[in-house]
């Protein structure tokens, strides 16, 4: 069951250019952007293409990390989130993660919300210059939220709450997680909210493969040929409680931890939803940048990822403008009074 949470009295975007006493219709633009913890930087530098190439949003949609960066660009900060990107650091990336094993979610995600808030400030939705709305998921029923009233920040962190590694976000009374459990690429949410032109960014698309049945994978070991993992000795007294508790929720290059084998699910099972969502409801345009070699974690390759993100976009120029333009009447329509 899908359930709005549309504030009351919005309109759809004009989208009108005026010239003189008449005006030339320029439809009206939405994006969808996509979920995908980190590579969702690369939304940063699809925005940065758009808007050097002319064609501004005037609606925007995100769900999870495509909330993050969509509130922030709606808000006006977007210089603010790809400075704070940049200078991300795998030295640094930890005192951003509250860990504690005491709650609905791994990571608190009192460290982020905090960011947040210096960075966005207490903004409401409703005063934004651009329709916005964030994409999440009621918890105990499974309802698709678009979250479109309210504090931007609240709306943002209860988008990228996933399950199991963060703390599920109380709006009003619901306990809402990640979108991306139900749209992870928001194309109906933007619709909905009056795009007649529809720019989606999935930066999932080549993260896992088509999938298929393998019935066999290679030959087991024989007892006698594997070879047994001895514990180290003496090797935990040089490190702290937390280094020790980071390397189980986090893994090893031999051995995936909790968070690795939560995420890599959830991946799989996103990617799924995604087909799935854009197969039944496209969008008119579709960047997907080639970031699924970037692991979720990887914040640190923010430069990287949003050059992925800009080249990607830069492809996609001419079709959007195309689009753009078979929509757009060719002259200004009546002046007011005009049959």
């Amino acid at each position: 069951m899908l359930e709005n949470l549309i504030g009351r009295g919005q309109q759809p975007a004009a989208g009108r250019d005026k010239i003189g006493l008449g005006s030339i219709r320029r439809p009206v633009i939405g994006l969808a952007l996509g979920g995908g913890a980190a590579r969702g930087f690369a939304h940063i530098g699809i925005l940065r293409a758009l808007l050097a190439a002319g064609i501004v949003p005037d609606v925007v949609v995100g769900t999870s990390i495509g909330a993050v960066v969509g509130g922030s660009y709606a808000a006006g900060h977007l210089d603010a989130l790809e400075d704070w990107a940049r200078s991300l650091q795998p030295r640094n990336i930890f005192g951003y993660l509250d860990i504690r094993l005491n709650g609905s979610g791994l990571i608190g995600g009192e460290k982020l919300a905090t960011q947040l808030e210096n960075t966005i400030g207490p903004v409401q939705i409703a005063d934004l210059p651009v329709k916005f709305a964030s994409v999440a998921t009621e918890v105990r029923t499974g309802h698709e939220i678009w979250l479109t009233q309210g504090r931007l920040v609240d709306a943002i962190r209860a988008s990228y709450a996933l399950p199991g590694i963060f703390a599920p976000v109380l709006v009003g009374d619901r306990w809402l997680v990640d979108g991306a459990l139900v749209n992870p690429v928001p194309v109906s949410a933007a619709r909905a909210l009056g795009a007649e032109i529809v720019i989606a960014a999935n930066v999932s698309s080549d993260v896992v493969g088509h999938g298929t049945t393998i019935f066999s994978h290679g030959a087991a070991l024989d007892d006698a040929e594997r070879t047994p993992e001895t514990p180290k000795r003496g090797i935990g007294r040089f490190f702290s409680p937390e280094w020790i508790l980071k390397r189980e929720i986090f893994g090893t290059p031999e051995r995936p931890g909790i968070s690795t084998v939560m995420v890599d699910a959830f991946n799989i099972m996103q990617d799924r939803i995604t087909r799935a969502r854009l197969a039944g409801d496209p969008p008119d345009l579709l960047i997907s940048p080639r970031v699924g070699k970037i692991g979720w974690f990887d914040f640190h390759r923010a430069d990287e990822l949003m050059a992925h993100g800009t080249r990607a976009a830069e492809r996609a120029i001419e079709s959007i403008q195309e689009a753009i333009e078979s929509i757009a009447p060719d002259k200004p329509v009546g002046r007011i009074g005009e049959g």
